[in-house]
């Protein structure tokens, strides 16, 4: 029996102030062909999942906090117990507006490398309306910030 448990899991902080868990997939111990399955937790006040896309279909699942949940040309305010379908290629960013730690669980299909996180790591994330489509909006803007060491 293979389990993966969050509490032994590191994870990896990133520039947009928030740290990733891989439960499924990923480095974490548990490996499968048709999903990967993570924890993610968004610091307070504009923690962020920035602006991306991918091949993958998602669906993030809020499970603390308040977020603003854009996706495509729809921004949207999304808390605790609610979760979002993010479409295969639709742009898509979750940004904490709280005074709280946001928390919610990703699950994508079918398993795989997701290019933005090594996008965000090297600094070099699509810019939304640039090499992107433009968010919504309104929409608090993409992190696009350099990792420190870079």
């Amino acid at each position: 029996m293979t389990i993966s448990d969050l509490s032994k899991i590191e994870g990896r902080r990133y520039p947009a102030k928030r740290r990733t868990q891989n439960i499924v997939g990923g480095v974490a111990p548990i490996q499968t062909t048709n999903f990967a399955l993570g924890n993610v937790t968004l610091d307070p006040k504009g923690g962020q999942v920035p602006w991306h896309n991918q091949e993958q279909e998602e669906v993030y699942f809020i499970v603390e906090g308040t977020g603003e949940m854009c996706l495509g040309e729809e921004r949207q305010v999304v808390s605790g117990g609610q979760a979002v379908y993010i479409p295969s290629g639709v742009f898509h960013q979750l940004t904490n507006i709280g005074e709280t730690p946001l928390r919610m669980i990703y699950c994508y299909g079918p398993s795989g490398d997701v290019a933005h996180w090594r996008q965000e790591l090297a600094g070099t994330l699509p810019k939304a309306g640039v090499e992107a489509p433009s968010l919504p909006e309104g929409a608090w803007p993409q992190c696009t910030d350099k990792p420190a060491d870079a």
